[in-house]
């Protein structure tokens, strides 16, 4: 669906690099993965993860107790960062006016797996356990409650891509003016059943990830949100063009030559009526587990035949899961926006062991310091179970 620009106006974001997009920033300029280690999570076996430092000591308002969780409270503080620019949209708007898609995989199933534990032991739930802390959909329900907003609110779940949809549903709301200004993006907490899950199915390293190396072995699970306020008005960072596709290969692993990935790259290129050789820089998907990598390296190399910069950023965060998406274009979106007399940062760099795998084809990963200068367009691709595809591009 063709329609006007829609823009990206503020950032909140935190994750294992950071409290804030300030902090996560610095720490990506001077390549270093503070929040990146071994630890237990519930009680499952010790595993390399990526872990929110920031103190979670902010509780929701009184009237939503029952949404009270760690994913929420992540959510509360990523969100924290950009209330003025959301006061601002709403005295100019309206609250009718503002939309809220968030995407997530795990909402608040550490909670339920600490009242289940309880019970398990007592006989009993614990009395501060509330289904709703847990269930999928509440995620955005909680967001505009808390801030008061009347807007349409919904929270998409499609695993790996969550969050990047949902930032393509709020583009969708804008074009079609259902909306003045939607908040967007993603949140996923450590719980033991993801990290466990993929650990079952034999996709999680005990060491950090290591993308597109020979010897990649696997995912390391982090938590983080992020979330953008978008709308029509212009700003310096526009979203350019998105891409989708369901290819459906396989409920886990990727269509090996990525017919469904290359769909949704060449369908943001596309909208955003651009050709390959106008994109300055690529955030990889690169979960750094053979397939995926292999996957990816080929579609990247068909669709960028002539070159182009690209990094996995997943080893200072984690994978994110349902926030990995918007996190991903959060990290594009520093590399061009220079408001608030803040420079743009360096491009992310590809943080490796430098072993490539002469099985892929090779790709430009950015190992040194770059910097985009002038008018420059960046794509984020994230791929997800059940063949689900989505690519962004960013122009600013």
């Amino acid at each position: 669906m063709k329609g006007p620009r829609v823009y990206l106006h503020a950032l909140g974001m935190l994750n294992a690099l950071g409290h804030d997009t300030g902090e996560i920033a610095r720490a990506l300029d001077a390549v270093h993965a503070p929040g990146m280690g071994v630890a237990r999570v519930g009680n499952g076996e010790p595993a390399f993860v990526g872990r929110v430092s920031a103190p979670l000591d902010r509780a929701p308002p009184p009237a939503l107790a029952r949404y009270d969780c760690r994913n929420n409270r992540l959510l509360l503080l990523a969100l924290e960062q950009i209330r003025a620019h959301i006061e601002a949209a709403r005295e100019r708007y309206g609250a009718a006016r503002i939309g809220v898609v968030l995407g997530t995989s795990t909402s608040g199933i550490e909670a339920a797996e600490t009242a289940l534990l309880h019970r398990s032991r007592s006989g009993t739930l614990p009395p501060e356990f509330n289904y709703r802390q847990m269930e999928i959909g509440t995620v955005a329900q909680f967001a505009a409650r808390a801030l008061d907003l009347h807007g349409p609110a919904f929270t998409v779940s499609t695993a790996c891509t969550s969050s990047a949809k949902a930032v393509i549903s709020a583009q969708r709301l804008l074009r079609a003016n259902l909306c003045d200004a939607v908040i967007a993006g993603g949140v996923d907490t450590l719980c033991e059943l993801t990290v466990q899950g993929f650990a079952s199915l034999e996709s999680t390293s005990l060491v950090r990830s290591n993308p597109m190396s020979v010897n990649r072995c696997g995912i390391n699970v982090g938590e983080g949100a992020a979330v953008f306020l978008m709308s029509r008005d212009e700003a310096q960072v526009s979203l350019a063009g998105a891409g989708e596709s369901s290819d459906a290969h396989h409920v886990s692993a990727p269509d090996p030559q990525g017919a469904g990935a290359e769909a949704a790259l060449r369908a943001a290129l596309a909208d955003a009526g651009l050709g390959a050789q106008s994109i300055d820089y690529v955030n990889l998907h690169a979960t750094a587990t053979p397939k995926n990598d292999a996957m990816e390296a080929q579609v990247m190399a068909r669709v960028f035949a002539h070159g182009v910069a690209t990094s996995g950023t997943k080893p200072y965060t984690g994978h994110l899961l349902g926030a990995a998406g918007a996190t991903e274009l959060g990290f594009a979106w520093l590399a061009l926006d220079e408001s608030n007399a803040r420079p743009r940062i360096d491009l992310p760099r590809h943080l490796w062991d430098g072993k490539a795998d002469p099985a892929l084809p090779r790709l430009d990963l950015v190992e040194d310091k770059r910097r985009l200068a002038g008018p420059s367009h960046v794509m984020s691709n994230s791929f997800a179970f059940g063949g689900s595809n989505a690519s962004l591009i960013l122009a600013g």
